[in-house]
């Protein structure tokens, strides 16, 4: 009988690291949220960014759960990768040496929102096993995949305002700059025949 994996039927090991990349991911996702909130403490960001941290959080337990279930041991070096790289991610370019940029908001979000699409997609594969007998639980995928997707709603109408909120004052500096230079060019002269 041929024991190799299908399409119908995903290898193990194959699963194995898929899950433990996502819970590395969860990881590094909770952290980030949590020193998001953290830093936001006391503004309009601080009470959504510490609600998504504690979801979150539940969330990284509800995939431990599913991976006890299936009988996927976690990996330790991947859990600790996942919280590097949310260390790493914090010296990343955002136009300032010493202090934190407004611009470290918006990419923080978009990383934020971006993990949990990711997340999203796990809880949508898990589902499909389940509907094809795997021991995974359905119901309970679907109502983590609608909570996923609650959560992307809100990073994103987050990141929509931080974004409008950083950008706005360049924006309205270029345009002030565009409008003095056009103001002194020899083309806004009286006389001057245009195309």
């Amino acid at each position: 009988m041929n024991s190799r994996p299908t399409e119908d039927r995903p290898a193990p090991e194959l699963l194995g690291v898929y899950l433990n990349d996502h819970l590395a991911g969860a990881n590094a996702g909770t952290e980030l949220l949590r020193r998001a909130a953290r830093t936001h403490r006391g503004t309009a960001l601080g009470p959504p960014l510490a609600a998504l941290a504690e979801e979150v959080a539940e969330d990284l337990e509800s995939l431990r759960a599913v991976m006890a279930g299936l009988g996927v041991p976690e990996s330790r070096g991947r859990a600790a990768l996942g919280r590097l790289a949310e260390k790493a991610g914090r010296l990343k370019l955002n136009g300032r040496l010493f202090t934190r940029s407004p611009l470290s908001d918006v990419l923080e979000l978009e990383a934020m929102r971006l993990g949990v699409e990711g997340k999203a997609c796990m809880w949508r594969a898990l589902q499909a096993l389940a509907d094809r007998g795997a021991r995974v639980d359905g119901a309970r995928m679907h109502e983590l995949l609608r909570r996923a997707e609650r959560q992307i709603g809100i990073l994103e109408t987050l990141r929509g305002e931080r974004s409008v909120q950083v950008f706005a004052p360049d924006m309205a500096g270029t345009t002030a700059a565009r409008r003095r230079g056009a103001a002194r060019s020899p083309g806004h002269h009286a006389g001057r025949r245009t195309a």
